[in-house]
Order: C-alpha cells, then structure tokens, then sequence
C-alpha cells in the first residue's frame, strides 16, 4: 500500500515534499514536478517575506499565485517579528491565499543569519515561541509546519528544544535538515539528528531533509530516521522527473524499482518546456529564457556537451536559439551513469554570521532586532 503524509488536514502521497528554493520552485518548476509525479506530493513555493507580503509587494504578489491545479497551494514564509508574521499567516487565511503555511528557520544565507533569521532565530527559544504562536493563532485552521536545522553550529544545537516548543504552539509537522548553518550545504548531512527528532516529538510528523539524491536515498532515509516522510531540494535540480521515481520508490510494490533515465534529447525536450514555462509566467519570452540559464548546467550534468556547448547554452537569449543550440548536441546518448548524484551548493561556510551579542542568552527575546530584519522582498 502507498505511504502517505498527513499535515492538517491534508493527506500527501506519496509522502514527498519539494524544498522551498530561492528562484529555483516557482510556479513553472512547480508544474514540471507535478507533471512527472502525476500530481502526487506536496511542492512548496519560494520563500515569502512576511513583510513583503503585508505590504503587498508587486513581486512577492507575483511568486504567492498558484496554478488552478496545484492542490494543497503552500506557501513558505520567513519572517522574525511575531506580529508581523502573524498579520501575514492571518491575510493568507482570509484571502485564501493558499492551504498550508510553511516557516522558515533553516536558511543558512548571511544576509538572513546576520539580521537574526532563518537558521540563526531558533537559538532564541522565546523568539520562536513568539512567531510559532502567532501564526498558529492566525491560520484560521491552516496547517503550519516549520523547516529547521540542527542548529547554529556543534557548540549550540537546537533542534531538540525546537521541536518541543514547535508540538507546544499547535505546528502540524517539522521538516529538519540534518546540517547546522555552519555546514551550509557542506558534509553529509546527519541523518542520526532526524531520528533523535522523530523520538522526541511523536505528537507530530517528522520529515528529513539532506542529501536525498535519488528515490533510493529516500526510501533509506525513512528507514533509517523512522521519519515520516522527505524534503527534496538540491537533488532536484535539474531534474523534475525525480518526483516520478519517488512516487514509484513509495508506492506500490510493482512499481518501486522503477527510475527514470532520460536521453539527452528528453532531457532537451523539458528544458525548453522549462524555458517556455517561464517565459509565459514572467510573461515575457526573452526573460524566461534568461532566468532559465541557470538551470543548464544542471540538466546537462554527466552528459558529455562541452564546455563551449554550455557556455553558449547559457547565455542563449530566445527559445529559438535555445533549440538550436540543443539540437547541435549528441542528443542520443543515454542518461549518463553517476549523474543522480550531487548538484547544487556543496560548499560549508564553518563561520556563521549573527547579530552582535546573538549568542549571549539564548533566553533573550531577541527584541533587539532591527525592523530591517523583517526583509523586505520575497524569493531568497
């Protein structure tokens, strides 16, 4: 029988999530992932700034739209004032702006963790009590569920008392990244942590987070942890069709061997729909075009283009030259062998930057914080 999720009120099978990623998971990423699971999962937009959304930002307004077939809609949001926050879950509630409310505390990025959010807020337990608490009492029955990791660094681990405080205040489900902010996207994520979580807060589901490159890593990793169900992120990365093998990977016996291994002219054939994806959301071609570049590295990894073929896959500025350009390759050779490994980010950064004093008392409200911690615009 297919394994299934429950967040709310909402049953997801399989029980796979897409990873919130700055100007990687918006509407036309989302559609590919959708399309290849058949629908099944649950995919997450980009992250919204709390502040940026109350303000009704132009472009913030722009990432919250959802396709008519996207069901639950989630939308993750970021924010490090609880009052703020909460006004942005309540306005989700009352426009009826999405079905699930995702909060972030896990980005690792210094314009984030300087001004005391993402990763670096759970450090200040009363902080997140605060923010937990407002938007649970704001959702008017939407599911809030919060993205964490283990902690700052080594020296101060959060996830524990995190979870506690999280099942306290009403959160429907924790997804926890099994890195601290120091490792960023270094290491090997601790899949260990994810289970220590899962024994700790039974109310609730645990999800796990890291280093799941294939539908097998995922299986392994629910195994391993007892975790409830996955977050994928960077594993996606050029590869949208990894939502068909994880439906296959947690669903019925028949079919859980079952791994897609796209020729270099399928894989050709969704980069352009990519393209084409985000031309028609941006509602300008030559734009889409543009802010697909930076996906071409990760579609062609393993495939033997070249450099220069690269190169000038990357700076091609219409569709048509983007065709062009792909039908100049090789584009029958198989998918290649070791491709499903790595992609993305892979660095550490050891030295997480925080407010000055951050690290003194993690009993301190954080009240210190600056108004131009609540960031102003939406998407990383």
């Amino acid at each position: 029988m297919p394994q299934q999720l429950q967040i709310g009120p909402h049953t997801v099978t399989p029980p796979v999530v897409l990873a919130p990623m700055a100007g990687i998971t918006n509407a036309p990423f989302r559609t590919l992932c959708r399309e290849f699971s058949g629908g099944r999962g649950l995919f997450v937009s980009e992250m919204i700034t709390s502040r940026a959304l109350v303000e009704r930002n132009e472009k913030t307004m722009q990432l919250v739209r959802f396709d008519a077939v996207e069901r639950p809609r989630s939308i993750q949001l970021y924010g490090v004032d609880p009052e703020t926050v909460g006004r942005a879950v309540r306005m989700i509630a009352e426009e009826d702006l999405a079905d699930h409310v995702d909060l972030n505390f896990g980005c690792p990025v210094p314009k984030v963790t300087r001004k005391g959010g993402g990763s670096a807020l759970p450090y200040k337990r009363p902080l997140l009590r605060g923010i937990l608490r407002a938007a649970t009492a704001n959702a008017g029955g939407l599911p809030v569920t919060m993205k964490m990791r283990k902690g700052i660094d080594d020296d101060h681990l959060t996830y524990l008392d995190a979870g506690r405080i999280a099942v306290e205040e009403g959160v429907s489900a924790i997804a926890l990244h099994g890195r601290t902010a120091a490792q960023h996207y270094g290491g090997t994520a601790d899949w260990d942590a994810i289970a220590r979580l899962k024994e700790a807060v039974p109310e609730i589901p645990v999800l796990g987070n890291g280093d799941i490159w294939s539908a097998r890593d995922a299986v392994r990793m629910t195994r391993h942890t007892g975790c409830d169900g996955v977050v994928v992120g960077r594993g996606c990365l050029g590869r949208p069709w990894l939502f068909g093998d994880l439906v296959a990977a947690f669903g019925d016996e028949a079919e859980r061997d079952r791994v897609a291994e796209p020729s270099l002219r399928e894989v050709a054939e969704v980069m352009v729909r990519h393209a084409r994806l985000l031309g028609e959301w941006l509602g300008d071609e030559a734009r889409g075009v543009i802010d697909f570049r930076k996906h071409v590295a990760w579609y062609t990894k393993g495939f033997s283009v070249g450099s220069a073929a690269r190169s000038a896959l990357a700076v091609a500025a219409s569709l048509d030259e983007l065709r062009v350009l792909l039908d100049e390759l090789d584009l029958d050779q198989p998918w290649p062998e070791g491709a499903d490994g790595p992609r993305g980010r892979t660095h550490a950064r050891n030295r997480v930057v925080l407010p000055d004093g951050w690290l003194d008392d993690p009993y301190a409200c954080g009240a210190g914080l600056s108004p131009e911690a609540e960031l102003a615009t939406s998407g990383g």
